[in-house]
């Protein structure tokens, strides 16, 4: 868009890296540096930076819920200091667990995997709820932090898991390690953990959610206000199957899924 960091433009970076208690801080921190805008990614983030002002412009990069959050008062007219992008995952639950259903025709429990996030609780409620109406079960475990992800895996293989849903978060780079350690068949919403070793992904396309996130920065500082952006919602989808794994774990992907996806990692 023209902009030359360091020349025009100044980007400050602050990552709470999956620990949200750290995110009054951060902002507080991002703050007094008196930014011209704030881009929040994901529910914690952005619910930190509205806690802490109601002044600065806030971009949503993305959120799964902004307006039950409490973010904008409507996706055509956000009515205050923030707008920004939405994810639309839970709205991709249903058809996630139909392709578990081909690619895993035997299961009997899914193990959905949460983390703090606030919005977790009702999006895992719309998991149990998707897999009861094709005759799955599904758990609900919670690893908080990073470093409770180990004992949330070891808790689902205890509990007879066939496969593991992961909610979506800002990525937590040792998810597809321990999935494989466990040798759990995990699903992500998040489609990047296909290429960090994940089994499979479907998800919107994130890039894309992160380039719109830029326009609203460009429009904001060139005075455009918050509150007369409308919110915008992915366009592009995207299946991943990563087949390396797939043949780490002993899976055989059926030929229809495989046709489903819009790429196979091999």
């Amino acid at each position: 868009m023209g902009y030359r960091e360091g020349s025009d433009l100044i980007i400050d970076l602050r990552e709470a890296k999956g620990h949200y208690s750290l995110l009054p801080g951060l902002v507080s921190e991002l703050i007094a540096l008196k930014p011209d805008v704030i881009i929040a990614e994901a529910t914690p983030a952005i619910a930190a930076a509205q806690r802490a002002t109601s002044t600065i412009p806030i971009v949503m990069s993305p959120a799964t819920d902004p307006v039950g959050s409490g973010f904008v008062k409507s996706f055509t007219r956000p009515g205050g200091n923030i707008t920004g992008t939405a994810n639309m995952f839970a709205d991709l639950t249903a058809k996630t667990l139909d392709i578990i259903r081909l690619l895993f025709p035997k299961v009997q429990k899914i193990g959905v995997l949460t983390s703090n996030n606030p919005v977790h609780p009702a999006m895992a409620q719309t998991a149990t709820k998707a897999a009861a109406t094709i005759g799955i079960s599904a758990q609900r475990f919670v690893a908080s932090n990073p470093e409770d992800l180990e004992k949330a895996f070891a808790d689902m293989k205890a509990a007879d898991c066939d496969v593991v849903y992961v909610l979506a978060d800002p990525p937590r780079d040792a998810l597809p390690s321990i999935a494989l350690k466990y040798r759990l068949p995990t699903v992500f919403q998040v489609n990047t953990y296909a290429d960090r070793g994940g089994l499979m992904a479907y998800g919107p396309d994130l890039k894309a959610l992160f380039l719109l996130a830029a326009g609203y920065v460009d429009r904001i500082l060139k005075g455009a206000n918050p509150a007369d952006l409308p919110v915008e919602q992915p366009t592009k989808f995207e299946f991943v199957i990563n087949l390396r794994t797939a043949k780490a774990l002993g899976l055989t992907v059926p030929e229809q899924v495989l046709l489903m996806a819009d790429r196979v990692i091999e």
